[in-house]
């Protein structure tokens, strides 16, 4: 039992050191920005792409990806499949507020596409389509973001089981919300930027 208990509590302080690492931080200094006071001020792939290009912004998506794999691998590894949604939690965390950068990090979408698809994998490839189908459409990255993870949380409602599956995706589809909140304003006024549209 103990023993279990410290597997748990070292996958979710991995997984949250993991996801404090920014690639967005490092891709944009390397190219003579400081994306956190740039564009959107956040540290993700869709403010790495408005400031550093289509180029910059696979960057960040990609080591952000790799990043979420990695906390989900080390939490099936530890703990089974309950290990692996803990540090995928726990990695969207600490890319949302990482401690090594004063807790100012990015949205979380890079790193949850990650988990959605090395957790639940059918769910959240049909939600990551129906993200890409979305943007496409509107052109919005934020809206088709939130959609994926509203599609999965009621995917994985209908399902499996509502503890722990369901609660976790809900957690995981606030923290999409909650970091979006200016996102969802700018959509109700008509102002978010779309993609090729610098920040306003």
């Amino acid at each position: 039992m103990i023993i279990s208990i410290i597997k748990y509590i070292l996958c979710a302080v991995i997984a949250y050191l993991l996801g404090s690492f920014s690639t967005g931080i490092l891709v944009a200094s390397k190219a003579g920005h400081d994306i956190r006071s740039e564009g959107s001020k956040n540290t993700g792939a869709s403010n790495a792409l408005r400031i550093l290009g289509l180029k910059g912004g696979a960057l960040v998506f990609a080591g952000d990806f790799v990043k979420a794999a990695i906390a989900v691998g080390l939490g099936y590894l530890l703990c089974g499949h309950h290990g692996a949604m803990l540090g995928g939690l726990c990695v969207v965390l600490g890319h949302n507020w990482p401690v090594f950068f004063g807790f100012q990090g990015g949205k979380g979408i890079a790193c949850s596409t990650a988990v959605l698809l090395f957790t639940f994998f059918w769910q959240g490839a049909l939600a990551g389509i129906l993200c890409l189908l979305v943007i496409w459409r509107t052109r919005y990255i934020s809206l088709g973001s939130l959609t994926m993870l509203t599609i999965f949380a009621i995917l994985l409602l209908i399902t499996q089981p509502i503890w722990p599956a369901g609660i976790w995706a809900l957690v995981l589809m606030i923290l999409g919300f909650y970091r979006h909140r200016a996102n969802l304003e700018r959509l109700k006024n008509g102002t978010e930027n779309k993609i090729g549209q610098k920040a306003k």
